[in-house]
C-alpha cells in the first residue's frame, strides 16, 4: 500500500475500532448477562430450566429474521443514525429486563431485545467492508471480536458484583445488573450520533487525499468480486455453505456462554457470585489473546480455511475435555474452547465479505448472520435437551463438542470455494 493509503488505514483503524469494540462489548454483555443471573433469577421468579433455555435462545428469533433487512436499511439511512438508534433501543430493552419477574415478560423482552440488536452486528461487519481494504480486514475484525471476550472478562466481575447488590433498595441483584448494564448502552447510543460518520466520503478525520486513496482501493477491490445483486447472494451455493458453517460456530459459542458461569461455579462447588465470576473470566482472557494473534496470522499468510478449521477443532476438543476433567484441567480446556470459537470468527468473516459487493454484500451478511442467529437460538435448547434425554449433565457439553468439530470439517469442505487473497485483494482459489 502507498504511504497515503497506509496513513488513511491507520487513522481509520484508530477512529473506528475502539468505537466498534466499545459497542460490541455492551451488546454482548446485554445479550449474555442472563447467564450470570441464571441461578438467582430462576430462584426469584420460579423460571424452569426449559423456560430459561427458551428465553436465552428466543433472542435470536427476531435477530435472525431482521438482520438482512436491517443491513439494507443501514445502507439507505446511513451508519450514524442506524447504529445510534439501534444502540439506544437495545439499551432501553436490556434495562427493561430488570422488571421481567414472570415467564411471559421474560420471553417478550428477550424477543424484543433480539429485534433491537438485529441491526448491530451485521451492520458492524458491513461497516468494516466499507471502510477497510481486504488485506487488513481479518486483523480489524479480530480487534472488533475482542469485544466478546472483553465483555465476558470485564462483565464477569461486573455482573458478579452487581448480583451482590441483592436487597439494595428492596430489589434483587439481577435487577441492578440488568438496569445498570442497559443504561451503559443508552449512553453509548447518544455518543454514536456525535462520533460516527455515515461513510468514507463524509469522514471528518481524513484529509481529502487520504479519503481518495482509501476509496480508490476499496472500489478497486469491489470491482473484482463475484456478485453485486441481492439475488446473486441468495442463489450463491457458497453463501449457503458459509451460512451453515456460521450456524455451527454459533451453536458452540452460545451453548457454552449461557451456561459457563454455572459450569464454573459447579467446578468450584459454589454458586454464581463475585468469586465464581472472577474465575469464569479466565477463559475470556485466553480468548482475547487468541482473537488478537490468530486473525493477524491469517492476514499475513492468507490461509483462511485451514486456520479457521484448526481453530474451531481445538475449540471443540476443549469443550469436550471440560466435561470430564478435574476443575483445574477443565478451566484450562475451557480457555482453549473460548479462544477457539471466538478467534475463528474474524477469520471466517473475511470469506463472505470477499465474495460479495454492493446490495448483495449488505443482504448476504444479514443472510449469513441469520443462520448464526438460528444457531444461537438452538444452542441452549440443544444443550438442555441432550442433558434431559441422556439424563447426564455432561451430555450437553459433549453434544456441543461434536457439533463444533463437525463445523471444522464443514470448513475444510470449502476447498473449491473462492475467497479473497489476503495479499492481493483478488479473488483466488483456496488451496
Amino acid at each position: 500500500m502507498t504511504t497515503v493509503l497506509n496513513t488513511a488505514v491507520t487513522k481509520t483503524r484508530w477512529r473506528l475500532v475502539p468505537f466498534m469494540l466499545t459497542l460490541y462489548i455492551l451488546a454482548f454483555l446485554d445479550r449474555a448477562n442472563i447467564g450470570f443471573a441464571k441461578q438467582s433469577y430462576q430462584l426469584d421468579t420460579g423460571l424452569s430450566n426449559e423456560a430459561y433455555a427458551l428465553g436465552a435462545g428466543i433472542f435470536f428469533i427476531a435477530y435472525a429474521c431482521l438482520g438482512a433487512p436491517a443491513n439494507l436499511l443501514m445502507k439507505k439511512f446511513g451508519a450514524r443514525k442506524w447504529i445510534g438508534v439501534t444502540t439506544l433501543c437495545w439499551g432501553v430493552l436490556s434495562s427493561a429486563m430488570a422488571f421481567c419477574d414472570t415467564e411471559w415478560k421474560f420471553l417478550t423482552v428477550r424477543t424484543l431485545l433480539g429485534a433491537a440488536e438485529a441491526g448491530f452486528f451485521p451492520g458492524m461487519i458491513y461497516l468494516t467492508s466499507q471502510w477497510f481494504p481486504q488485506r487488513t480486514r481479518a486483523s480489524v475484525m479480530g480487534l472488533f471480536y475482542m469485544g466478546a471476550p472483553l465483555a465476558l472478562t470485564l462483565g464477569s466481575p461486573l455482573s458478579g458484583a452487581l448480583l451482590e447488590m441483592h436487597g439494595f433498595a428492596g430489589h434483587p441483584g439481577w435487577f441492578w445488573m440488568f438496569m445498570i448494564e442497559g443504561a451503559l448502552a443508552v449512553m453509548a447510543g447518544f455518543w454514536t450520533f456525535w462520533y460516527l460518520d455515515d461513510n468514507l466520503e463524509k469522514a471528518r478525520f481524513l484529509t481529502a487525499e487520504e479519503k481518495k486513496a482509501l476509496i480508490e482501493q476499496i472500489t478497486s477491490e469491489e470491482s473484482k468480486k463475484q456478485t453485486s445483486r441481492l439475488m446473486d447472494a441468495i442463489k450463491n451455493v457458497q453463501v449457503w455453505h458459509l451460512a451453515i458453517i456460521y450456524m455451527l460456530i454459533q451453536i458452540s459459542v452460545y451453548g457454552l456462554i449461557f451456561f459457563l458461569p454455572t459450569q464454573v461455579a459447579a467446578l468450584m462447588g459454589t454458586t454464581v457470585g463475585f468469586k465464581a465470576s472472577m474465575v469464569a473470566a479466565i477463559p475470556w482472557i485466553a480468548a482475547m489473546f487468541g482473537t488478537y494473534y490468530i486473525p493477524r496470522y491469517s492476514d499475513r499468510t492468507g490461509n483462511r480455511r485451514n486456520l479457521a478449521a484448526l481453530t474451531l477443532a481445538i475449540a471443540g476438543i476443549g469443550i469436550g475435555v471440560s466435561a470430564f476433567a478435574s476443575p483445574v484441567v477443565a478451566i484450562i480446556a475451557l480457555c482453549f474452547a473460548a479462544a477457539g470459537f471466538i478467534a475463528v470468527q474474524p477469520v471466517y468473516w473475511t470469506m463472505p465479505t470477499s465474495m460479495l459487493s454492493g446490495v448483495a454484500l449488505a443482504a448476504g451478511i444479514g443472510f449469513v448472520n441469520m443462520f448464526g442467529a438460528i444457531g444461537g437460538f438452538l444452542a441452549p435448547l440443544i444443550r438442555v435437551k441432550a442433558e434431559t434425554v441422556m439424563n447426564n449433565s455432561m451430555a450437553g457439553l459433549l453434544t456441543l463438542a461434536v457439533l463444533t468439530i463437525v463445523g471444522a470439517i464443514v470448513i475444510m469442505a470449502l476447498k473449491k470455494d473462492k475467497v479473497a487473497n489476503a495479499t492481493t485483494g483478488a479473488v483466488a482459489e483456496v488451496k
